[in-house]
């Protein structure tokens, strides 16, 4: 499945690379290690770890996507399983650390750190079937359970310590489906269940999140339910929104909690790890101090979640930001505060300054007639930076006015990104950014055909000559 998941990263990010961070791109990679460069000296190598630093052009950025999805499928089949995963790892770094806005996802980092625990679990190099070669360790497989306790009960210790007033009175889900960054048609009929049910929910998801996690440490039937309730979150998550790959991670974490028992089982064709020798001696000796590293950063991360950051030891805070560029020990938790109204930026041209057109995004909503769509496990990150940015100023989203000086001057490869130029790949004369205020319809809105209630909320961006925004550099 890490495997799979890994294929799936990169072929989702190859569609729309050379846009985001390519030479012509919205944030272009080789601009931002150039920058560093001048300023970090010899830190940069290891404040931005990434192999950008040998060549950051276009088809470098192809060649990381398209050797990604080739070993992402390898190791799913069950070849160059250890080579695989430690070059996928090195890969995606690579890749997030260029990537600047754009890769700077929980889930992306919940790669990298399942990525970097999960090269020490392959027993064989390169057999793609037949017995293993060596079992994998039992600390590895610990770091990874406790990786998912990690991910779990810290997403739902954030959403009570953040003080929100929606998760503490238990309202929160009342607005999650229509606010969430790309809603999809089924957390459209969510949303309209009635409030105590939406209140129900919240408590379960406080039960499953900070109760359930405890199970991973207990006796294998035990873990079996444990698993089986969290994989059936996931799985609500995954039917009511558009979370890229996150919740196939998610279960793939899971999975892994059920041992070869059960496997066996289920699938008499597994082999039990017990009957094959112990992992080689090079990785189990670079596993220790990873583990120390890793249980030592990660106690660091839970207590800030929890409140007690000032606490943390200064060598241990220390620790903690000597390691934080390489992305593969964090702290997880989505949407600790929760939006309650679902603002929209809708960008537009013109070529007299008083007759507008839009331009439209391939997946965030549009017409009020447009369905939201199904796109996971596939990511448009910037559709999802633009969920970001109308949560803040314009100056606060630096991302934005590069965008916008891509347009200014028709960038194919930005243009390639959207659903609708309406200049055909010609720059208007102006260009502004409106909010505009979005909610879900009811039932009989739906009837009528609108799946959204759509209200003009005012300026993100005032109407600019495109000369003044195409001389602006990314």
């Amino acid at each position: 499945m890490l495997g799979g998941i890994y294929a799936l990263a990169f072929g989702s990010l190859w569609l729309q690379i050379e846009g985001l961070i390519g030479s012509r791109g919205i944030l272009p990679a080789a601009a931002l290690l150039e920058r560093a460069g001048e300023a970090l000296g010899p830190e940069r190598f290891w404040r931005l770890p990434t192999l950008g630093w040998l060549s950051a052009g276009d088809l470098t950025l192809h060649l990381l996507c398209a050797a990604g999805v080739v070993l992402g499928l390898a190791v799913l089949l069950g070849w160059l399983q250890l080579p695989g995963l430690v070059a996928l790892w090195v890969g995606y770094l690579s890749l997030v650390v260029l990537g600047q806005d754009f890769l700077s996802y929980q889930w992306d980092v919940l790669l990298l750190e399942a990525g970097l625990l999960g090269i020490f679990l392959p027993g064989a190099w390169w057999k793609p079937r037949g017995p293993l070669a060596a079992r994998p360790p039992r600390l590895g497989i610990w770091l990874l359970r406790l990786l998912t306790f990690k991910l779990m009960f810290g997403s739902g210790v954030v959403k009570l310590a953040s003080g929100d007033p929606t998760w503490r009175n238990l309202t929160a889900l009342q607005y999650h489906y229509e606010t969430q960054p790309l809603p999809n048609p089924l957390g459209w009929f969510v949303h309209q269940l009635p409030e105590f049910l939406h209140f129900a929910s919240v408590v379960a998801m406080f039960a499953v999140e900070l109760a359930v996690p405890f199970l991973l440490f207990a006796p294998a039937k035990a873990r079996r339910g444990a698993a089986a309730t969290l994989i059936g979150l996931q799985l609500a998550i995954a039917l009511t929104g558009n979370y890229a790959f996150f919740n196939l991670l998610a279960i793939a974490l899971c999975l892994l909690l059920l041992d070869d028992e059960w496997w066996m089982g289920f699938w008499n064709l597994i082999e039990p790890a017990s009957a094959a020798p112990a992992l080689g001696t090079p990785r189990r000796v670079l596993l220790v101090p990873l583990a120390l590293v890793w249980l030592a950063v990660s106690a660091a991360h839970l207590a800030g979640a929890l409140g007690y950051r000032a606490s943390v030891p200064a060598p241990l805070s220390a620790l903690q930001s000597a390691v934080a560029p390489w992305r593969s020990i964090n702290g997880y938790g989505l949407f600790a505060v929760m939006a309650t109204a679902r603002d929209e930026i809708v960008i537009e041209g013109s070529e007299d300054g008083a007759s507008w057109s839009a331009y439209e995004l391939r997946w965030k909503p549009g017409p009020a007639a447009r369905m939201p769509p199904i796109v996971a496990p596939h990511q448009p990150r910037l559709d999802w930076q633009f969920w970001f940015a109308a949560l803040r100023p314009a100056e606060a989203s630096p991302w934005f006015g590069a965008f916008l000086a891509r347009l200014a001057r028709a960038e194919p490869r930005v243009l390639g990104l959207i659903a609708h130029d309406p200049f055909d790949g010609s720059p208007p004369a102006y260009l502004r950014a409106r909010r505009v205020r979005y909610r879900f319809s009811t039932l009989s809105g739906l009837r009528d055909g609108a799946w959204w209630i759509v209200e003009p909320r005012g300026e993100f961006v005032p109407a600019t000559p495109v000369a003044a925004l195409a001389g602006g550099q990314p």
